[in-house]
C-alpha cells in the first residue's frame, strides 16, 4: 500500500525511477548530489519505490523533537560531525554485524557547494569490505536510480575517477551547489 502510495505521488510530481536497486546484502549507497532540501524526500520516495530499506546519515541536529522519532523510523541515523572518525567506526561495526544492510552517505556532507566530498564512505566500505553503489537525482530529467557498483578494493583515484564520470551527466536541484566530484586525498596521490 506504501509502495503504491508513493508511486502515485512521484507520478504526481512527475518524477519516475529508472533502474533496478543492485541485489547485494550489504553496500554503501552515494546519495548524490545533494543541493536541496528535496533531496532527502525524494530519497526517501526513492528508497520505497525500489524496495531498499536504507539508513541514512544526517547530522545530529536533525534529530532533535519534534522530527526525531520520525526520522529515526524512516532510517535516519544521527551524526555527530565534531567527531567524524567516530563515525566511520560505528558505521562500519554496524555493517559488519548485519545481515542485510544499506548504508546511504552523502559525501558532500552538506547543501552548500563543497571543493571535496568527504571521504567517511571511502572509508567505511573499505572498513566493512563491502562495494560502494552510486544513485542519482537528476533533477533534469526528473528521475532517480542506481549507478554502478564499485568494488571497495579499487584505488581512491581510479573509484573517485568513475564517480566522475557518471555524475558528470546528472542534473542538481540547484547546480551551482553541486561541486567537483573529487576527496583532498586525490591530490595526495595525483589522478
Amino acid at each position: 500500500m506504501l509502495r503504491f502510495a508513493v508511486r502515485l505521488i512521484l507520478r504526481a510530481l512527475g518524477w519516475r525511477m529508472e533502474g533496478e536497486a543492485p541485489q547485494i546484502s550489504k553496500y554503501v549507497l552515494i546519495a548524490a548530489p545533494h543541493t536541496s532540501n528535496w533531496d532527502l524526500p525524494l530519497m526517501l520516495a526513492a528508497r520505497v519505490e525500489f524496495g531498499v530499506h536504507a539508513a541514512w546519515m544526517g547530522k545530529d541536529t536533525l534529530f532533535r523533537w519534534p522530527f526525531g522519532t520520525l526520522l529515526r523510523a524512516l532510517g535516519g541515523i544521527p551524526v555527530d560531525r565534531t567527531s567524524p572518525g567516530n563515525a566511520v567506526v560505528q558505521t562500519s561495526a554496524a555493517i559488519l554485524h548485519a545481515e542485510r544492510i544499506v548504508v546511504a552517505i552523502p559525501p558532500e556532507g552538506t547543501r552548500k557547494r563543497a571543493e571535496y566530498w568527504k571521504s567517511g564512505f571511502y572509508h567505511i566500505a573499505q572498513s566493512a569490505q563491502v562495494p560502494i553503489v552510486l544513485t542519482y537525482l537528476d533533477y533534469g530529467r526528473k528521475c532517480a536510480g542506481f549507478g554502478p557498483v564499485l568494488d571497495f578494493k579499487l584505488p581512491v583515484n581510479v573509484l573517485m575517477a568513475e564517480a566522475r564520470e557518471f555524475y558528470r551527466t546528472v542534473t542538481p536541484k540547484y547546480p551551482d551547489r553541486f561541486g567537483p566530484v573529487r576527496l583532498r586525498q586525490e591530490e595526495l596521490i595525483g589522478d
